[in-house]
């Protein structure tokens, strides 16, 4: 990796940032098992804390059609805000996903945020970086004047084209693809990764402190 091309008043920062992203990486391609019990994340004064890494599942019916899909997810937090470097595997080739922060992981699945793309290469893996609140603080007000809000800790990956998982007989007996609202143009098909191996009222970020 080179850096040659950074100014050198920003260098040792973009390569602090970049070397932790990578290790955030390395960790979401090889610790699928990780850490639904890891303790909860306190980021300290440096550009990044430790991450807090876990798993993301099958949804409901995709055991069936992508018996070895999964993904694996680690948050990096910050002092302002946080690192998410997700990364799936076992999915079909050259197929593309759509990642939203949720209330909670199966359906209804609440008030939903849209995060990133996920477009997995054809070996079927996959990875994507962002930046944002990502940690216990994340949420989204309903109704400000009332204080009514809605806490989001879970994430949901969704197919981006409804033909790939129809065609993949995920949906059953369904006659025709099942369309949802999943993607920037609203025409997504099913969830395909959750995090329901956490409970609904405390998915994963709410065990990350910054």
């Amino acid at each position: 990796m080179k850096f040659s091309r950074i100014p050198l008043r920003f260098s040792r920062r973009v390569i602090t940032v970049a070397a932790s992203i990578g290790a955030a990486s390395a960790l979401a391609m090889g610790a699928a098992g990780a850490a639904t019990s890891s303790p909860e994340v306190h980021a300290s004064g440096s550009i990044s804390g430790a991450p807090f890494v876990f798993p993301l599942q099958l949804s409901p019916g995709i055991s069936s059609c992508l018996p070895h899909a999964g993904g694996t997810v680690a948050i990096f937090p910050h002092k302002q805000n946080d690192t998410m470097v997700v990364s799936v595997h076992g999915m079909p080739a050259n197929a593309e996903f759509d990642l939203f922060v949720i209330e909670v992981p199966n359906k209804p699945f609440g008030t939903s945020w849209y995060q990133t793309d996920v477009d997995a290469g054809p070996n079927g893996t996959g990875m994507a970086t962002v930046q944002g609140i990502f940690d216990r603080e994340t949420f989204t007000a309903l109704d400000p004047a009332n204080f009514k809000i809605a806490h989001q800790y879970h994430l949901g990956l969704w197919f981006n084209d409804p033909q790939v998982p129809f065609n993949l007989h995920c949906e059953g007996k369904a006659t025709a693809p099942i369309v949802t609202v999943f993607n920037g143009e609203q025409h997504a098909g099913i969830q395909v990764l959750n995090t329901a191996n956490f409970p609904d009222n405390a998915g994963p970020l709410s065990r990350v402190h910054r």
